[in-house]
């Protein structure tokens, strides 16, 4: 007997995460082109999903602790907002390779969830005006669609106006 091939979510921290959580998802694999100048704009065009409904997940030094921003994918991230929203002074883009082990996720596919080490999370306000919303489900090319409660709950996120719109 011919043995399954696993399906391209399978496995992934963020994934596991759902669903030990019960907390219910649609997975949306696609073929990432690696010459993509934008992970999450490819991701948008791909799925044929409103760039404002797709969240990138950046990682943050705010005053000494790293934090998780997710905005939409076709904005940027205002830090200062971001470090007002926890509370602190500043706060400045991590070194890529501090996020990449602190998470477990290589850049450009960082998910918000199931991370190595849990960061406190602020979600850009705008994902509340959607039922569900797109995030990266931790790997390049694939992406997890979840209700921002259930995001929320999961990360124990706060919502803040973090997010500089774009086009």
């Amino acid at each position: 007997m011919a043995k399954k091939k696993a399906p391209a979510h399978a496995g992934t921290p963020a994934t596991v995460a759902l669903t030990a959580a019960g907390v219910p998802f649609t997975a949306h694999a696609y073929t990432h082109d690696p010459a993509a100048a934008s992970y999450g704009m490819e991701a948008a065009e791909v799925l044929g999903v409103a760039p404002g409904r797709v969240f990138k997940t950046l990682m943050a030094d705010v005053d000494g602790t790293l934090a998780a921003a997710v905005v939409p994918v076709n904005g940027t991230l205002d830090l200062k907002a971001l470090a007002h929203a926890l509370g602190r002074k500043k706060a400045a883009m991590a070194d890529p390779a501090l996020a990449q082990r602190r998470t477990g996720y290589v850049l450009g596919g960082i998910s918000p969830l199931g991370q190595r080490q849990a960061s406190p999370t602020v979600l850009d306000e705008s994902a509340l005006g959607f039922d569900s919303i797109y995030v990266s489900g931790g790997r390049r090319g694939f992406d997890v669609e979840l209700a921002p409660a259930d995001l929320i709950a999961l990360t124990s996120a706060m919502t803040a106006p973090i997010g500089n719109p774009g086009n």
